[in-house]
């Protein structure tokens, strides 16, 4: 039986796919558990992240950790291809005030998004992990701010292990995935117009509106976002210092009938290897038109064709039924990272499975 307290471990789990006669049939997935939730859980395979639902979960355990030489080689290569990849999308995503606890590093910009105002748990803090957490926690009240940790997985399992210990509450999962930006262009090409003649201007394709990429969000780009991510209220200051604070970063704005009905924000990398692709929204009404794999094209063919970029890379909620558009358009996970908070007093903790 699996407990909330497990997340960060490796298990194996016991997953009912069928019937054959008047039995129950099995697979087992072994692997690193990301998530635990009243519904579902998570298990990071050698195929990826696999979702289970509880239900259909027959029996579940902890497993001790590989010792094989091999497979532990490999997974500090995976941790430090992660941590690299990680410290890209920081650079995508500039906090205002950034402090090192050793290797970790604290971000905060004034409560926006939670990326910018989170730790970034990579290597060693420089003294025992419980430790390391109080110092996270004493950092976050002075600066007037929650503590929360953003745990890249399986980098930073021994960290999930400690916080899901300590009583924090884990949020939904979120995906880093990554394609190559030749892939994403071909494929959004082929889904705005099947039969297009790719030398012609993406913008005449089967009547789409031009996508204009600017160096700065205009008043309606900031609402748009505003809608979605400060609901009441308009963007704060920080806002716009974090979104404009990236090297070679361009806002896309899609008009129709005057009125903007979709927009994104990509950055390329200071070492130009980078796209990093966020903000990414269509207006309600606006949407099912193919206008979101139009902006997406439009940035990519940006950073591929201007930049010189060869790879992009989005972070993504597990279950955002968004990432059914961005596995057409090739990406795919590269790893995963698990938001952690402090348990709210009152607060239900999480099953056990």
């Amino acid at each position: 039986m699996l407990r909330p307290q497990d997340v960060g471990r490796r298990v194996v789990v016991r997953k009912i796919i069928g019937v054959g006669g008047d039995r129950p049939l099995f697979t087992d997935l072994l692997g690193l558990l990301a998530e635990l939730t009243e519904t579902e859980l998570t298990v990071l395979t050698r195929h990826g992240p696999q979702r289970v639902a509880r239900a259909d979960v027959h029996r579940s355990k902890l497993v001790p950790p590989t010792t094989n030489p091999s497979a532990v080689r490999a997974a500090r290569r995976e941790a430090d291809e992660i941590g690299r990849l990680e410290l890209t999308a920081n650079e995508s995503w500039p906090a205002a005030v950034q402090h090192r606890l050793g290797d970790w590093l604290l971000r905060a910009t004034d409560g926006w998004t939670g990326r910018a105002n989170s730790a970034l748990p990579l290597g060693d803090p420089g003294r025992p992990l419980a430790e390391a957490v109080d110092a996270v926690d004493a950092w976050y009240a002075e600066h007037g701010l929650p503590a929360q940790f953003n745990v890249p997985l399986p980098a930073a399992a021994a960290v999930a292990t400690e916080l899901a210990g300590q009583g924090w509450q884990a949020r939904p999962l979120t995906l880093v995935q990554t394609a190559q930006l030749t892939d994403v262009v071909t494929r959004a090409s082929d889904r705005t117009d099947p039969g297009n003649d790719r030398t012609e201007p993406a913008t005449r394709r089967r009547g789409l509106p031009p996508v204009r990429l600017d160096r700065e969000p205009s008043d309606e780009w900031l609402a748009v976002v505003a809608a979605s991510r400060s609901p009441g209220g308009p963007l704060p200051p920080a806002a716009h210092r974090l979104l404009t604070g990236a090297p070679h970063v361009r806002f896309a704005h899609l008009r129709q009938d005057g009125e903007l009905v979709a927009v994104a924000r990509a950055t390329v990398s200071a070492d130009r290897r980078w796209c990093a692709v966020a903000l990414l929204a269509v207006t309600p009404a606006a949407r099912r038109h193919g206008l979101a794999t139009h902006v997406l094209r439009a940035v990519a063919g940006w950073a591929h064709d201007e930049m010189g970029a060869r790879h992009a890379f989005l972070q993504v909620e597990q279950r955002n039924p968004a990432t059914a558009l961005y596995l057409r358009l090739g990406f795919t996970t590269h790893h995963v990272y698990l938001p952690w908070r402090r348990t709210v007093s009152g607060e239900p903790p999480g099953g056990a499975c």
